[in-house]
């Protein structure tokens, strides 16, 4: 049997003995990982730094290499996420709807655990804190894969846990990590159907589509972020300038950093040249359209590849349209569904950005980069859902649960 078949299986075997669980059976559990974290951080970071070691000796990208690092300030970050998991309402059981038909059948529809979830994901190993973090706390077994480049990492995170697990009511079993890093091990998790019953990947745009064109478990698409940000003709500067350079260059390797700012021809003969020497204080490299070359002459030509492409580095592409409707037609056509903004003082056009923009995320007069379940209160997120089905935006507890119906009779049968 292949490892991630075993993996898969050890974890299915464990799912009822999960279901079983009180809340504060899981919520302890969730604390006691938190400790063991704080308490293996040197470990961990010694595990890290191998992992840095060998993408610095790969060329991999510093703003990668910054999605990988860890340091106590981040275990700390992320032991707090689990503490904060601990703390959010529990959705197993909650009752959706109520109610009794006609011939006295009372139907109840009520959350409850999906299974087996696996995750694909690429050099981030918060992700396998956070994702052990959440199908726990649902009640659901969890199949980790990380990429390649954050193996000793995501080797000693899961050690640690396994060994907080051992001292909880929770089975260590239900959190288990694929360690072999060949593709092979990724197009077997796409397709063990009958072990698995969802697949999220988290990473890049090459990686969400591979999954979602091969998988034949059910998956939910997450993740590649082409984020805007339009600047219409009456923003205010102060503000419009504060939420660019945030959505840039606060983190630009993550999903819910801009890559492309529209402003207003009116707004950009004003104010570009002096919003570019923003950016270059802050290290991005600008590209831009033709109106943006002649106010800001160091730009480099923007492509149509460039609209579409996700850079998660410090590189933005600027584009000067001449009104809302072309803003909402460029999002349209280059958008990802993740994460827009407007920034103005036009009630109008702010409402209809809001409602005519198709994304998970939509913003008016605030960064891009709020879009992520600690911000939004879930204490950590699972990933973006940039889809419609099932769960959209980030994915929190609720989004990890599925429904059941119980039926209560006294005797009816179907005529």
């Amino acid at each position: 049997m292949s490892e991630v078949r075993e993996k898969a299986s050890k974890a299915k075997a464990v799912v009822t003995e999960l279901n079983r669980l009180s809340t504060e059976q899981k919520n302890a559990s969730l604390r006691t990982m938190a400790d063991a974290l704080i308490a293996s951080a040197d470990a961990i970071i010694t595990a890290n730094v191998e992992d840095l070691d060998r993408g610095r000796e790969q060329g991999t990208p510093e703003s990668m290499l910054d999605r990988l690092a860890l340091n106590k300030e981040r275990i700390t970050g992320i032991a707090e996420g689990l503490r904060q998991i601990a703390e959010l309402p529990d959705p197993v059981g909650e009752v959706l709807e109520t109610f009794t038909r006609p011939n006295g059948l009372h139907i109840e529809k009520s959350r409850v655990p999906i299974g087996l979830i696996g995750i694909i994901y690429e050099a981030r190993p918060n992700v396998t804190v956070d994702a052990a973090g959440l199908c726990l706390k649902t009640g659901n077994a969890v199949l980790l894969r990380g990429g390649s480049s954050a193996l000793s990492s995501n080797r000693k995170i899961v050690e640690v846990l396994h060994q907080a697990l051992a001292t909880t009511a929770m089975p260590a079993d239900a959190l288990q990590l694929v360690e072999d890093a060949d593709r092979a091990s990724v197009d077997e998790m796409l397709k063990l159907n009958g072990l698995l019953d969802v697949i999220i990947p988290r990473g890049g745009a090459s990686l969400i589509r591979t999954v979602v064109a091969n998988a034949t478990v059910p998956v939910i698409e997450t993740g590649a972020g082409i984020c805007h940000t339009y600047v219409d003709e009456s923003a205010d500067e102060a503000m419009a300038t504060d939420i660019a350079i945030n959505a840039k260059a606060q983190r630009p390797s993550v999903c819910n950093s801009m890559e492309t700012l529209l402003l207003h021809a009116n707004y950009a003969e004003k104010h570009l040249p002096t919003l570019a020497e923003r950016f270059r204080e802050a290290s991005v490299l600008l590209k831009g359209c033709e109106t943006v070359r002649r106010l800001v002459p160091t730009a480099a030509q923007a492509t149509e590849q460039d609209y579409a492409t996700e850079y998660n580095d410090y590189i933005l592409n600027i584009r000067v349209v001449e009104n809302l409707d072309e803003a909402l037609q460029h999002i349209a056509h280059y958008g990802t569904k993740h994460s827009e903004c407007i920034v103005t003082r036009d009630a109008a056009h702010a409402e209809r950005f809001m409602q005519e923009v198709d994304a998970a995320a939509v913003y008016h007069n605030a960064s891009t980069r709020f879009t992520d379940g600690f911000e939004f209160g879930y204490g950590a997120e699972i990933g973006i859902s940039t889809q419609k089905l099932h769960a959209r935006g980030p994915m929190g507890l609720p989004a990890l649960t599925s429904s059941k119906y119980r039926i209560t009779g006294n005797g009816q049968i179907r005529q």
